[in-house]
């Protein structure tokens, strides 16, 4: 079964998903979704969890038969483009895209929601050593281009549809020494 990418218009995630998941069958789509990311923002000096789209405009459905599901999306009413075409056929994500997407959800998956990418924790050592502890960026070390520990923001760059893009994911602290 492959992930492949709907492009879909901005802010328009979740209905998109919704109409989908109510106009295709069970057996051609298992899953349909859209990254979340748990952030912790400053306002008014306190900090404040807060959700927003990891990938802004992409929603994601799991599927076996991409031909049945692109005509199955002309009946969509909104913005949806299939991305991935080569010819006549539909690329699923590669399985270094498919790995990085399920190791960021699967190591968030106490958070209460499957497609939600929680807070990883870290640990700042002597000369500024930063030490992931737990959460979803443990074992992504390498991928990871820039962390500010004053927005709480760790900078990821992932390989997405042929390409490579940047994702902003959300840092706690855990220890300073």
């Amino acid at each position: 079964m492959g992930y492949y990418v709907l492009q879909v218009a901005p802010q328009e995630e979740q209905k998109t998903e919704t109409h989908i998941s109510k106009i295709l069958p069970e057996e051609l789509c298992s899953r349909c979704f859209h990254p979340t990311r748990l952030m912790r923002k400053k306002f008014r000096g306190k900090w404040v969890e807060v959700r927003e789209r990891l990938l802004p405009g992409y929603v994601f459905v799991t599927t076996e038969d991409a031909k049945a599901l692109y005509v199955h999306l002309k009946e969509v009413p909104f913005l949806t483009k299939m991305l991935g075409r080569d010819l006549e056929y539909f690329i699923p994500l590669t399985e270094r895209e498919e790995r990085w997407l399920d190791l960021l959800l699967k190591k968030s998956g106490d958070n209460g929601s499957d497609y939600e990418v929680g807070l990883s924790q870290i640990a700042v050592g002597e000369g500024n050593e930063v030490r992931i502890v737990s959460g979803p960026l443990k074992g992504m070390e390498g991928m990871i281009k820039k962390i500010n520990l004053h927005r709480r923001i760790a900078e990821v760059e992932v390989p997405f549809m042929n390409g490579k893009t940047v994702i902003h994911l959300g840092i706690e602290m855990v220890e300073q020494k």
